[in-house]
């Protein structure tokens, strides 16, 4: 189960290129401090800006130093589905089995092409996959219907991380799926109050 605090770790730079020793540095002080899970290269790590080789060398360097100490996340999201499906199977082949997925960015797809485009990445694996629904970085809202309809339809859809900001859509996606995957926070300043609807955490920028 995805549960507690999972951090949305920041991707470190410097002279222009990721910095091997400060990426070691912050992992060891997330496992420190007890986090419940690191998601590597998401949005907040610069998915949107890392190239294909950057993030190939951050998965394989996250499994490298984390092991199995605590869940380690992928993030293969893009607005490009088959280039979502290479980077799980870049994820997979680096040992990792849990990956996040953002809406596609840009192209504004209807309810049922970000159907089509999750249900097409998660037919390509058997590692679990994490929803991000973020309308308001992506211009893209993931409503709570297609949310059941995936998770009904795919049995490694297992959470989502919510941050419409929207609290009637953040309560209706409870009542239809929240016995069945694990709902998460995706914005800190929402955590307290999802967590009293039921949600199960929060995958936060603060934790870094």
């Amino acid at each position: 189960m995805i549960e507690g605090v999972i951090t949305a770790l920041v991707t470190p730079f410097k002279n222009g290129k990721i910095d091997e020793e400060g990426f070691e540095k912050i992992i060891e002080f997330q496992i420190k401090e007890g986090v419940d899970g690191i998601l590597i290269a998401g949005t907040t790590g610069e998915s949107a800006t890392l190239d294909v080789k950057e993030k190939e060398f951050l998965f394989k360097k996250a499994k490298e130093i984390i092991g199995n100490r605590t869940k380690i996340i992928a993030g293969c999201g893009t607005n490009d589905t088959k280039k979502s499906i290479e980077l799980v199977k870049i994820a997979e082949n680096s040992g990792i089995d849990l990956f996040l997925l953002v809406c596609p960015y840009y192209n504004k797809p209807t309810q049922e092409g970000l159907y089509r485009h999750f249900g097409e990445i998660a037919k390509n694996t058997n590692g679990k996959i994490i929803l991000y629904n973020v309308p308001g970085r992506t211009s893209s809202n993931l409503e709570p219907k297609t949310v059941k309809r995936l998770v009904d339809d795919f049995d490694n859809i297992i959470a989502v991380k919510e941050a419409s900001k929207n609290l009637d859509q953040m309560m209706e996606l409870y009542e239809l799926v929240g016995e069945k995957i694990s709902l998460m926070s995706g914005d800190d300043s929402w955590t307290f109050p999802l967590l009293t609807l039921g949600y199960k955490g929060v995958i936060s920028v603060l934790s870094n």
